[in-house]
Formats: structure tokens, C-alpha cells, sequence
């Protein structure tokens, strides 16, 4: 069962018009954020450019907001997030900002209400940070990248 959570969304854009954040299906993990650019905004190859969203929201504590790149963007034009997942800590109030790259060959140009990046919302656990000397052993141990081969 898909646990309900109410996130308060702040407009800071007063000409905006599209949808606030939504889910496209029942099944949907991420809502939609979307580009509030003035003007389009062309994303050369290679290029990072901090897009806004014009929305600042209010996450519960123990939650974060995970802040994912769209698939069909990144497969169609290699555009993505450089920070990916991104995270909105539950006391951050500030706008919603999508450092998108283009990784792809072809400028990207990014339009008013485009569909730009997906939201997630986590349940955060604190860590106890505690000091040792020794860490218990695994059948793993200390192997690391690659360890297990591609086969």
C-alpha cells in the first residue's frame, strides 16, 4: 500500500501557470517538475545550467525529497542531472533548482513548463556514527569495484 504524505508546495513564480508536481499514473514513484524559465534555454553539449522550477516546498520531518533526471530525456537527447539524486532536506524552504547536463551531441532548448526532472519523496533514517577499531567480517570482505565480474 502507497503510503499518502501532504507536501506543501509555495509558488514563487506568480506567472506560472502549469500543474503543480503530479504523478502521471497510480503506479508513478516520482511527480513531475517542471521548467519556469522566462525564455527558452538552450543546454549545449557539455553544458551545466541550473534551471529553475519557481516552487519551494515543506517536507515532513524524518522525509526528504530525492530529486531524479526523466529517463525519456536522458535516452532521447543524453540530457541529465549532474547531481543525481539530488536531495531536498525537509528544512530547506529555498526554490527547487535542477542542475541539468547535456551529455548528448545536439543543443538541448528547455521551455517554460517542460517536464525537466522527477521528485521523490524517502523516508530518512539517522545513523548513530560510532568508532571502532574493527569491523565485523563478510564473505565479501574489502572487495570492491568490479570484485564480482560482469558475467
Amino acid at each position: 500500500m502507497v503510503e499518502n504524505l501532504k507536501i506543501k508546495v509555495k509558488r514563487l513564480d506568480s506567472h506560472q501557470v502549469f500543474p503543480l508536481p503530479s504523478y502521471a499514473s497510480k503506479g508513478s514513484s516520482g511527480c513531475d517538475l517542471r521548467a519556469s524559465v522566462d525564455t527558452p534555454v538552450t543546454l549545449n553539449p557539455g553544458e551545466i545550467k541550473l534551471i529553475p522550477t519557481g516552487l519551494a516546498i515543506s517536507i515532513p520531518p524524518g522525509y526528504e525529497a530525492q530529486i531524479r533526471p526523466r529517463s525519456g530525456i536522458a535516452l532521447k537527447h543524453g540530457v541529465g542531472m549532474v547531481n543525481s539524486p539530488g536531495t531536498i532536506d525537509a528544512d530547506y524552504r529555498g526554490e527547487i533548482g535542477i542542475i541539468l547536463i547535456n551529455w548528448g551531441k545536439n543543443p538541448f532548448v528547455i521551455q517554460r513548463g517542460d517536464r525537466i526532472a522527477q521528485m521523490v519523496i524517502a523516508r530518512v533514517c539517522h545513523a548513530e556514527i560510532c568508532e571502532v577499531d574493527e569491523l565485523d567480517g563478510t564473505e565479501r570482505g574489502e572487495g570492491g569495484f568490479g570484485h564480482s565480474g560482469i558475467r
